[in-house]
Parts: C-alpha cells; sequence; structure tokens
C-alpha cells in the first residue's frame, strides 16, 4: 500500500492531478461553509429532525444544504438535467443519434444543452426550496429583492460546482460530480462521530457491535456487488489473410456483462422523484385554502410513514435499475457488432438470437443488482428501526456512493500507473 503511494507522488503529471483535486474539493468546502443570509440554524435543525426526506437531498447536495450554504443545491440540479437527457435519448431520436452515433462531437453537444438546461432547473429548484424554508421559518428574510439575490447565488452555486465538477473529469482521475457528491458524504463524518460519542450509551455495546457488523456486511456486498460481473463466452471464425490464419477455436475471449449496470443512477432517480411529493406538500400545507392545506397535510404525513415511504423507495429503485439498464445495454447493437467482427456466442445463432439470449442474462443478472440496491436504499430505515437509535444513521445510498467513487478512483489511478509503466519499458 505505502509502495503505491510512494508510487503515485513519484509520478509528477500524476501528482499534480491528485493535488489540484483535493485543492479543488478544499474550495468546494469552503462555499459549502459560507451561509446565506437570514438563517436561522435552530429551526433548520429541527426542521432536518424532523424530515427524512431532506436527509436524502442533502446527500445529493453534497452537504450544501445542511447549512443553507450558498451551494445548498450542489450538484442537483445538473444530475436532474443529466437524468431528463437520458429519458429522452429513449424519445427523441435525433438526441439519441447526437449521443450515440455522432461520436465524441455529439457527446460534446449533448453535455453542452445538458449544461444549459442545468441553468433553469437551477433557478426553479432553488426558488422553491427558498419558498419553502421561508415557510417553515428557517430562512427569515421575506423580501422579493432579497428571494431574487438568494436564487441568483444558489445558481451560480450549482453552475461553478458543475464546471469545478468537469474540471475533475477532464483529470482522468474519476467522475468529477461524483467525487463532490463522495466529498460532501466525507465531510458529514466529524459531525455523526461527535454526535455518536455525545450519544453514547454504555448499556447498549451489543446494538454497537450489531450496528459495525451490519456496516462491514453492507460494505463488503458494495463491492462485491460492484465488481461481480458475468462473463459471456464469445468465439471468432477463422479468417484468412494471406497466408496467415486468424480465430478459430482458438480464439475465445469474453464480454462482461455487470450485474449492477446502471451503478448509483437508480437511487438518484427514485429520490428525485421521492423528494416531489414531500417537498410540493410542505409547502402546499401553508396554503390559505383549507381543502388544499388538509390534503397537503395527509400527503406530507403518509411520505412521512416510514413503512410506505420505504416500500415505494425500494419500488422505484428497482423499477430505474431495469429501465436504466435498458437505456445503457443495447443486446441488438451487441449482437450487431459481434456479427460484423465475426463474433459468436458458441451455440447461439448470430444476430437476433445472440441479441435475444443477451437479453435474457441481462434481465436474470439485473434482478439480484436491482434487489440489492433497493435493500440499499431502505437500509438505513431498516437499521434505525432495530437498533432503535437515531445518531447511528447507516446511510446505504451514500456507502454505495462512496464505495462507487473510491474504487473508480482507484482503477483510474492504476490505469494511469500501469500506463506509465509501459511508456518506461
Amino acid at each position: 500500500m505505502m509502495a503505491k503511494l510512494a508510487q503515485i507522488f513519484k509520478i509528477k503529471e500524476l501528482r499534480d492531478k491528485i493535488l489540484f483535486i483535493l485543492g479543488v474539493l478544499v474550495v468546494y468546502r469552503l462555499l459549502a461553509a459560507i451561509p446565506l443570509p437570514g438563517v436561522d440554524f435552530n429551526q433548520l435543525q429541527r426542521f432536518f429532525d424532523s424530515n427524512q426526506l431532506f436527509g436524502l437531498l442533502n446527500v445529493f447536495s453534497g452537504g450544501g444544504l445542511s447549512n443553507i450554504s450558498i451551494v445548498l443545491l450542489g450538484v442537483a440540479p445538473y444530475i436532474t438535467a443529466s437524468i431528463i437527457m437520458q429519458l429522452l435519448t429513449t424519445i427523441v431520436p435525433q438526441l439519441e443519434q447526437m449521443y450515440k452515433e455522432e461520436g465524441e462531437a455529439g457527446r460534446q453537444k449533448f453535455n453542452m444543452i445538458t449544461r444549459w438546461l442545468t441553468v433553469p432547473f437551477a433557478m426553479l429548484q432553488s426558488f422553491g426550496m427558498i419558498s419553502l424554508l421561508k415557510s417553515q421559518q428557517v430562512i427569515t428574510t421575506v423580501s422579493a429583492f432579497d428571494t431574487i439575490a438568494i436564487v441568483t447565488t444558489a445558481t451560480a452555486g450549482t453552475v461553478l460546482l458543475m464546471w469545478i465538477g468537469e474540471l475533475i473529469t477532464e483529470k482522468g482521475i474519476g467522475n468529477g460530480v461524483s467525487i463532490l457528491i463522495f466529498a460532501g458524504i466525507a465531510s458529514g463524518l466529524p459531525t455523526t462521530a461527535t454526535r455518536f460519542l455525545a450519544d453514547f450509551d454504555s448499556t447498549k455495546v451489543f446494538t454497537y457491535i450489531v450496528f459495525l457488523l451490519i456496516a462491514l456486511i453492507t460494505v463488503a456486498g458494495v463491492i462485491m456487488i460492484n465488481e461481480a460481473q458475468r462473463n459471456i463466452p464469445v468465439a471468432y471464425a477463422k479468417r484468412v489473410r494471406g497466408d496467415k490464419t486468424y480465430g478459430g477455436n482458438s480464439s475465445v475471449t469474453h464480454l462482461p456483462l455487470r450485474v449492477n449496470q446502471a451503478g448509483v443512477i437508480p437511487i438518484i432517480f427514485a429520490v428525485s422523484l421521492i423528494l416531489v411529493p414531500g417537498m410540493v406538500a410542505s409547502f402546499l400545507m401553508q396554503s390559505s385554502h383549507a381543502n388544499v392545506a388538509h390534503i397537503a397535510g395527509q400527503v406530507n404525513a403518509l411520505f412521512q410513514n416510514q413503512l410506505f415511504y420505504g416500500a415505494l423507495y425500494f419500488t422505484l429503485v428497482v423499477l430505474f435499475t431495469y429501465f436504466y439498464t435498458a437505456v445503457v445495454f443495447d443486446p441488438v447493437k451487441i449482437s450487431d457488432n459481434l456479427q460484423k467482427q465475426g463474433g459468436y456466442v458458441p451455440g447461439i445463432r448470430p444476430g437476433n438470437s445472440t441479441a435475444q439470449h443477451l437479453y435474457f442474462i441481462i434481465n436474470r443478472i439485473t434482478l439480484a443488482g436491482a434487489l440489492f440496491l433497493g435493500a440499499v436504499a431502505v437500509l438505513p430505515i431498516a437499521v434505525q428501526n432495530m437498533t432503535g437509535i437515531q445518531s447511528l444513521a447507516l446511510g446505504g445510498t451514500s456507502i454505495l456512493i462512496v464505495v462507487a467513487v473510491v474504487l473508480d478512483m482507484v482503477k483510474h489511478i492504476q490505469s494511469q500507473i500501469t500506463m506509465r509503466n509501459y511508456d518506461g519499458f
């Protein structure tokens, strides 16, 4: 381990990239510590304690929402814009062609549209969030000028974080948006540890041991599912070029199909949807119309019900796992590419039969990935009900993001080290 770290810092280019990313993350955390004006932090803490949905939103805002900072939305609007653009690729053929068939230029154009779409989403989400926080007496400034200033600041904060995320991505160490979310989660660990020590009860040592075991099993499970894949054997027909023969029975490779093709995206999709009814209901509860306020109160109470919330959350994660896998994995295209290259799955006819075979396999292994993601999503509810300790919040979603980001960064760093070793050779 120490030898690897030493090797990383011996390579100047790689060292500079890592130091740049660390410096950018420091700037990000400084921005997340600058609060917006007129915030009542005592009321804010009570609001978060009484509304578990905003705890999830705080994860995807990178922790900026917990103290209503100038980057309170984090990269959530950018994620929302990305989700909508991904959905539109299945509806609008021009977007699908731009993203999948026009190469790097098409993807750059697609990403530019996503960036522009982020701005109105940031404005809408910041206005809705500020209006909700005002209705809960978390923000005490009420003038129109103050509202416009806060919305403009929050939107600018989101655009700045989007730019920072892309700068990180360009360094080739990992996905910038995921690293920002990871930094927000990691920054909350000292607060969690402090709260745990303050609430420590020596009579519940066995409960703490059980919690630790669940945490270790969860981390091991996340690593296993993230790395698990089903290898489909692919053989290549013999090809004769000049006096040489290529392919044949000895030329057998594998097509790896990951159990979790969608990563953490289904949880992000589910969170984006499940937060909307609760946010709207919390806002409408302040309505002057008695019927509207009553219905909004019932909806808010329904989403505060842990059994209903957990069941809906689990179902949405499973459904979105299948949906996103269908978006990113195209068995017909893979089958066509194999056929063009002279490849085939042994025992399966090329063409449509191969596509159906791949579709059958991906559906079966996706079930395991979907159920696992759903279980990880509702893990905090289950653990808190089992232990009865509110200060111990085993965030399954947070663990999934942290483990996935760390594994991705390790792979990128290892690939860059390997590339430089080959250059040296």
